[in-house]
């Protein structure tokens, strides 16, 4: 998106993400806060095992970027975090996350400290 683009917003209810094999790559944007992970984090698993099968078999899903935002109180409470810190590792540059803490007030582990914003 670009600043003044138009975009289209979910909050609850029944969704998924389940890209056929032949689709073009998509650019997601994934929103989440507390426990809300949870179905976002099945999604990430979802792609990266997609790509996973798409490398071996050189046909079917290919991945577009996935950029996660993902808010808590503090970073004890940011649920998969080593999870997804890896799958970032795993496919840099494809899939992004920001961790944002709202009452944060211990240090911030080094390992997180480059993508988390807040207090």
């Amino acid at each position: 998106c670009t600043l003044d683009s138009e975009v289209a917003l979910r909050v609850g209810g029944d969704f998924f993400f389940d890209p056929q094999p032949g689709d073009s790559p998509v650019k997601l944007v994934l929103i989440a806060g507390g426990v809300g992970i949870n179905p976002l984090f099945s999604m990430l698993l979802h792609i990266a095992d997609l790509q996973g099968y798409q490398e071996g078999k050189g046909n079917g899903y290919k991945m577009g970027t996935v950029k996660l935002y993902y808010s808590a109180k503090n970073t004890s409470e940011l649920l998969f975090k080593k999870n997804i810190l890896g799958l970032m590792n795993a496919f840099p540059g494809k899939i992004t996350c920001r961790f944002h803490v709202t009452q944060q007030s211990s240090q911030i582990c080094k390992e997180l400290q480059p993508h988390v914003t807040g207090k």
